[in-house]
């Protein structure tokens, strides 16, 4: 990952598009795309093939170059991301429901148009004990987007796409997905 920008400030972190491995194998794919709301899609894992888009979030900067965002999903999950951009590093801390580690398959999808099931399976199946994913990742890419690019999560994740997003064969040069 070739990273000549150098972060600070919450005004330096937000409108970027990250990709990062966990070392546990899974691959996200994740844009801070204003203060408040973030978008992301899933590429490895448990949960592979979801993806998001205006999840609401608790942006914060914790000291230069690191930031904490936290969430939770329509699912019951937890989510804490501690991001420090320019040591290509963040560390992750998932809290699944149990629901969603029994049965995972519900939640591979567009979120925003199945909320109502997210809801319905939080209610139906049982959240506890949490499954709990606490690892470190490697940044693998940061891009530029800009704030609220909607070109940036706007389809499904497909088998390559961080790879054609890293070899610039995803988004022009204005950050527009290349149709």
């Amino acid at each position: 990952m070739e990273n000549k920008k150098v972060f600070k400030d919450l005004s330096d972190f937000v409108g970027t598009h990250f990709i990062y491995t966990y070392d546990n194998g899974w691959e996200y794919e994740w844009y801070a795309k204003n203060d408040h709301t973030v978008d992301y899609r899933i590429h490895g894992g448990m949960v592979a093939g979801r993806w998001v888009t205006d999840q609401e979030v608790n942006m914060v900067k914790l000291c230069d170059g690191v930031f904490k965002i936290t969430w939770t999903e329509p699912t019951g999950t937890d989510v804490a991301l501690d991001f420090m951009p320019n040591e290509g590093k963040l560390h992750g801390m998932i809290f699944f429901p149990k629901w969603v580690h029994e049965h995972p398959e519900i939640t591979v999808c567009y979120q925003n148009e199945h909320i109502d099931l997210m809801e319905e399976s939080r209610e139906k199946y049982e959240t506890y004990p949490k499954y709990l994913v606490p690892e470190f990742a490697t940044i693998t890419y940061i891009g530029n987007a800009g704030e609220n690019n909607n070109d940036v999560i706007s389809e499904a994740p497909y088998k390559g796409m961080t790879d054609d997003i890293r070899a610039g064969k995803y988004y022009d040069s204005n950050y527009k997905k290349i149709k």
